[in-house]
């Protein structure tokens, strides 16, 4: 964010909030229209193309929009985001879900992946030390943009079928924060370029599992990552 002045974050953050609330790409006058940025829209064209070239921002094939890229999206989480406080209800009803499987590892996995695709409007995935997957919300797909295109939708379900890929996939994410994210575009597939991956770590007696959503790149990410947060907490605790 070194090479950002505040205005430039200011618009990028705009951009990345209207993609994530509409799945389309963004015009400097939707950002003027909606958005008190303060300046011309040709200034916020000239900070567009700004942003594009330090590959902040990428063009549309459809439209003479942009859409954020991948290093977008991480800044996004990491450093322009507020996490929204989980409410009690959201924590009880959580809790409530999973409880009553809390003596068997691989049934509390298969719960939590519900929970989180309800949670997430996703398709909740899990993988357990034995890189068994579970995984549910497969209907959620079918409200995303992103999915009306078969391809990407049979690349999806192709990969969460694939023990092995899923593994490079939880691999390619991990850093040192305690939710890590995957990017489509990361994966060197076009037709995953769409999708993005959300885990995080579950360590229970000695056992490392994964546990995390799957959808398209707009998440709600400032909801969804204080829940993974919640649920590793929770099963860590009552698993352990």
């Amino acid at each position: 964010m070194i090479d950002l002045v505040a205005r430039q974050i200011q618009i990028l953050r705009a951009i990345i909030e209207e993609f994530i609330s509409t799945a389309k790409p963004v015009g400097s006058d939707t950002i003027d229209k909606k958005f008190n940025i303060g300046v011309s829209p040709a200034t916020i064209r000239n900070e567009m193309v700004y942003l594009t070239k330090q590959g902040y921002l990428q063009k549309s094939h459809i439209s003479a929009g942009r859409i954020p890229t991948p290093l977008a999206l991480r800044l996004y989480v990491n450093e322009l985001m507020k996490e929204k406080e989980l409410s009690v209800a959201d924590e009880v009803s959580a809790k409530e879900k999973i409880w009553e499987h809390k003596s068997e590892l691989d049934d509390l996995l298969q719960e939590a992946t519900k929970a989180l695709a309800e949670k997430s409007r996703a398709i909740g995935v899990a993988m357990a030390k034995d890189h068994h997957i579970f995984s549910a919300g497969y209907a959620n797909l079918l409200t995303m943009p992103e999915f009306f295109d078969i391809r990407v939708t049979r690349n999806v379900l192709s990969l969460i079928e694939e023990e092995s890929l899923m593994q490079q996939v939880f691999d390619l994410g991990k850093s040192e924060n305690p939710v890590h994210l995957v990017y489509g575009k990361e994966l060197g597939n076009k037709d995953l370029e769409p999708v993005s991956i959300i885990y995080t770590e579950i360590n229970t007696t000695g056992q490392v599992c994964k546990l995390g959503v799957l959808g398209s790149h707009r998440f709600d990410y400032a909801y969804i990552i204080p829940v993974m947060k919640y649920f590793k907490g929770l099963i860590e605790e009552i698993a352990g």
